[in-house]
């Protein structure tokens, strides 16, 4: 049987976190079975209370993990990562923007064979959008355009947070990003693979920043940033004998 790992990083999620974690749970997926691993990110309400009691309700299904302090949400995904045992990983967001019905599409190209990573587009349609802000959605297809000119890829939604991997690949690359740097940073790492990477269509109902939406505008600004970083970077070379760079995992004492 395959191990899904759902990997949730969560950061003042009291509103939304129980509601998404049922959704999660209740996702039929024939011949798989899910590991879901909270990372609460140093929340200041009760999110950390909540995820325990989640766990303690459902043991043999839910790990959760705590940074004491708020890292942000590229930390809280490589300690999910590190410490996640399933052949595939799949990251959630804590909120309800992304639908966990959703997974059978995103797991699909992957338990075909046919994908080693998939990105969940919000721009391929697939699903009813929520209308929410012009500007960022501008925003996100310019960051979009702008990584796939480095990585030579066609994707159509880059900034997405519905992404899985087979674990292999995931686990192979060291995010260095702390907070929404990961998005660029880890699909400048993943084209390098040269893996097969796959788009699905996906519905999206996006928040407003009164219902607590994160991301600004400066998190755009770093976004470019990254994407000049990770892309330019030159390729280490690889022991001999061993395959061409897979990513920047780096031995620990090397940081």
């Amino acid at each position: 049987m395959t191990l899904l790992s759902i990997i949730v990083p969560a950061y003042n999620e009291e509103q939304t976190l129980r509601t998404l974690i049922a959704a999660v749970l209740a996702v039929p997926l024939d011949g798989i079975r899910k590991e879901v691993i909270i990372v609460d990110d140093g929340s200041a309400d009760n999110t950390y209370g909540i995820m325990e009691s989640l766990r303690d309700e459902n043991p043999d299904q839910i790990r959760i993990l705590r940074h004491e302090v708020n890292r942000g949400k590229g930390a809280a995904l490589q300690t999910g990562i590190d410490e996640a045992t399933g052949d595939i990983i799949l990251i959630q967001d804590a909120d309800l923007e992304y639908d966990p019905q959703e997974y059978p599409r995103l797991l699909a190209p992957i338990l075909d064979n046919k994908a080693d990573v998939v990105y969940g587009s919000r721009f391929m349609g697939g699903g009813p959008h929520r209308v929410v802000y012009f500007w960022h959605c501008v925003g996100n297809r310019f960051l979009t355009l702008l990584s796939n000119m480095f990585t030579n890829i066609n994707l159509t939604d880059m900034e997405t947070c519905y992404k899985v991997f087979r674990s292999e690949i995931i686990k192979s690359l060291r995010i260095e990003e702390s907070r929404f740097g990961f998005e660029p940073e880890i699909t400048a790492k993943v084209a390098r693979t040269r893996c097969r990477i796959y788009e699905v269509g996906i519905s999206y109902a996006g928040r407003t920043y009164d219902e607590g939406k994160k991301v600004g505008w400066r998190d755009g600004f770093r976004a470019i940033w990254c994407i000049l970083k990770y892309n330019l970077r030159p390729r280490a070379a690889a022991p001999k004998g061993q395959p061409q760079e897979t990513g920047d995992r780096r031995q620990e004492t090397g940081k």
